[in-house]
């Protein structure tokens, strides 16, 4: 009871200092009300808390359209609405006669009681601003680093080569075993003599590069480079692209920021380029960073192979692929600090938030070379985000990663996690289908919904399959909007922290994130309620505390898992055996690491035998977990086969569990909030088959309910008492959700 309070009062601090900073509204923090104060309000929540349709202003455009396809909107269920310029409108985007138009339609969504976030480009990837930073500051325009030039030496050999190009950066040469060494550059001069063997020269120079847009204001309407996005990882890019873009809807809008504007969407900013992302500062950075000059080495990991030319084998040293994953980390670094901050600091400032979502949040091994590091871009962002298109989520698939979005939520103090869903799905899912892809994620801590696609030039739904169209899907709204709401009350209750190794990844690891992938799945299987975390969360963002990490939004774990990490630093290392001996259990998967790193991961030092005791350590690998299918699979997949020596040291980690079963259910989700005097259970049947079991609630509370998220009613539940905690027979038709509040 003591802890509860403390939580309790944790909560409300944090509440008051947020509702003291006097420009935020109650949706943009934590709040911490009482079962009662929920129920007053959620048959009816708020229109902030959505859901909202992703709306198109494709083709004539004209407030008459606007008017219809709003009251349109609002009789399915929409009470907010994101809305992108589109293309083939009458007025140029970013135009004065694309503002004036624009608050048109602000007024009225606001004549209709409903909020509008923003796209904040015409397309995607964020970050081209219709394309004005190829036509208008090219200087500003993203950037890589690649193999430009490549020329043969034999040994002996002496090969000078001056006046090279001052975009040439640095050279390497690759033997016929593909030993690489790195080359001097002086000046712009190459002077170096051939040693023994046959080699290889790569030259690498910087050239402007972009990841291909998808941009409404190209005539072809094709996905291509024409329309150039900004430099990433440089500030100054960022604040043009704010002055392009959001400083006119300021100007313009601006008296409805925060009020019927809610804030601004981004989509999926990534370096998708050949070579490796560069910007004019980034060897001066990487020093300040890591103590020494990366310039020389990247001529080793710099080139792109393709089917015309499959490049030159490189075999890297350890040395050297460590060297490789200090340049990610600087990378990833930039990338926040350039791109996400400078706008999730602008949003802060004019009283919105910002949400975005990245590019293969799922294929983590992909996002750590485009992305650098999920998390590190998501600690700037109001409202982390994911997406579910083609068929990432489907009846029957395995699909955890909805949980790196409510983990950076839960881990940085944001009350809200939101998805982008059904963009691309093929088929195209019914409202059935789209009510199990949706509470997919809400049993993984999403709750604020965006639906794909409602265009302005349709005249209203898309006939079936389109399930906008079919019957019931007013219904599915107004469910989502009760459950949008009830998830983001209160606080999340997780006491698991799942590693995502990041910097192994870096490294190369694919073990790494195979047994993550697979982790995750092991803790879904087996309610285990638990948050994903990375290395800065570890090393210092979580608040350490007697056998416990706390997180911004409250919640304390007492258990860290570690899937099969190649390399940790030092600083992590250092809390982890404090929160261990504390009290706090940590567990590694896989095998513990080889490295430890301390400033940088070329100097890291191996691990010393017996490095670990003080935590448990398992040898054992978990199988991978299947990649989704292209199409929806016919049968539904085994549950994970798990070694005997996994389940038994999980079961010692996990010291605070949320429930426990009668008997074990792989079908069945879980995930626990906790409001001010209440217990929060959203349990979610995935399989095809029912659930039927007796659940053991590790509550503190007596009243049990059950809260009809869709029919809004409220019924008490019968149940027994375990060691002072309720009991309750939990029958779950396939494919279905309960919410249970223990009062």
């Amino acid at each position: 009871m003591r802890q509860h309070v403390s939580i309790a009062l944790v909560i409300a601090a944090i509440s008051a200092v947020a509702a003291g900073a006097g420009c935020q509204q109650p949706w943009q923090h934590l709040q911490s009300p009482d079962a009662a104060a929920v129920a007053r309000r959620w048959m009816n929540p708020p229109p902030e808390y959505g859901p909202e349709p992703y709306y198109g202003l494709n083709g004539p455009v004209s407030v008459a359209q606007v008017e219809r396809d709003l009251d349109t909107l609002h009789t399915l269920g929409f009470r907010a609405v994101t809305v992108q310029a589109g293309f083939n409108m009458p007025f140029a985007y970013l135009s004065p006669q694309y503002f004036a138009f624009f608050r048109n339609f602000v007024e009225e969504a606001k004549r209709r009681g409903m909020r509008v976030w923003i796209v904040d480009d015409a397309g995607y990837p964020s970050g081209f601003a219709g394309g004005k930073f190829t036509t208008d500051q090219p200087a500003l325009r993203m950037q890589a680093l690649e193999v430009a030039e490549k020329f043969t030496a034999v040994a002996g050999e002496h090969v000078h080569r001056s006046n090279l190009p001052p975009a040439v950066v640095s050279a390497a040469a690759v033997d016929e075993s593909g030993n690489a060494l790195p080359l001097p550059l002086q000046a712009g001069t190459l002077d170096w003599t051939a040693p023994a063997g046959n080699w290889t020269v790569l030259l690498v120079d910087h050239e402007f590069r972009t990841s291909p847009t998808r941009s409404d204001t190209n005539p072809r309407r094709v996905k291509d480079t024409e329309q150039s996005l900004e430099d990433y990882m440089d500030p100054a890019a960022t604040r043009q692209y704010l002055e392009f873009t959001h400083e006119q809807y300021r100007k313009y809008v601006g008296d409805e920021f925060g009020k019927t504007i809610l804030g601004f969407r981004g989509d999926e900013p990534d370096y998708s380029i050949a070579g490796l992302p560069w910007t004019p500062k980034f060897f001066v950075r990487f020093r300040e960073i890591k103590g020494y000059d990366v310039q020389p080495f990247v001529a080793l990991f710099a080139q792109t192979p393709s089917r015309r030319d499959p490049g030159v084998s490189i075999h890297l040293t350890p040395e050297q692929l460590r060297i490789r994953g200090d340049y990610y980390d600087v990378f990833s670094r930039m990338f926040a600090a350039g791109f996400f901050a400078p706008q999730g600091e602008w949003c802060a400032a004019h009283h919105l938030e910002y949400q975005v979502h990245l590019n293969h949040e799922e294929m983590e091994m992909a996002l750590t070379h485009s992305e650098g590091s999920f998390f590190r871009d998501m600690r700037w962002v109001q409202v982390p985000g994911i997406d579910a298109i083609w068929h990432q989520i489907w009846p029957d698939t395995i699909s955890d990663y909805p949980r790196l979005a409510s983990s950076a939520a839960h881990v940085n103090g944001r009350p809200r996690a939101f998805t982008e869903s059904f963009a691309a799905y093929r088929p195209a899912p019914d409202v059935e289908t789209a009510r199990y892809i949706l509470n997919e994620q809400f049993v993984r801590g999403v709750n604020l919904v965006e639906m794909m696609y409602f265009p302005a030039t349709s005249g209203g739904p898309r006939p079936a399959p389109s399930y906008m169209g079919q019957p019931g899907f007013s219904d599915l709204t107004a469910y989502v909007r009760r459950m949008s709401y009830i998830m983001s009350m209160g606080r999340p209750d997780a006491t698991v922290a799942l590693y995502l190794p990041s910097m192994s990844m870096w490294l190369g690891s694919e073990k790494s994130d195979v047994q993550f992938v697979s982790a995750e799945r092991l803790l879904s299987e087996r309610q285990v309620d638990f948050d994903v975390v990375d290395e800065d969360a570890l090393a210092g963002t979580l608040t350490a505390l007697p056998g416990a990490f706390a997180t911004r939004s409250g919640n304390r774990y007492r258990t860290v898992i570690l899937p099969e990490p190649l390399v940790l630093s030092a600083q992590i290392e250092t809390r982890l055996k404090a929160f261990a001996h504390s009290g706090g259990k940590v567990l590694f998967l896989g095998g513990a690491p080889a490295w430890i790193a301390d400033r940088t991961m070329r100097n890291a030092r191996p691990a010393a035998p017996g490095e670990f005791a003080w935590a448990s350590v398992v040898q054992a690998q978990l199988p991978p977990t299947p990649t989704p299918p292209a199409e929806p699979p016919a049968n539904p997949p085994a549950p994970q086969t798990v070694p005997d020596e996994v389940l038994a040291a999980l079961q010692s980690a996990v010291i605070a569990p949320v429930i426990a079963l009668d008997t074990p259910d792989a079908a069945l989700r879980v995930i626990k909030r906790r409001w001010r005097d209440a217990d929060v259970y959203l349990f979610f049947n995935e399989g095809a088959y029912p659930v039927r079991r007796k659940v053991t609630l590790l509550a503190a509370g007596r009243i049990v309910e059950s809260w009809d998220v869709q029919a809004g009613s409220v019924t008490p539940v019968p149940a027994a008492r375990k060691d002072g905690h309720p009991v309750v027979d939990l029958s779950l038709d396939p494919y279905t959700t309960r919410l249970i509040v223990v009062r």
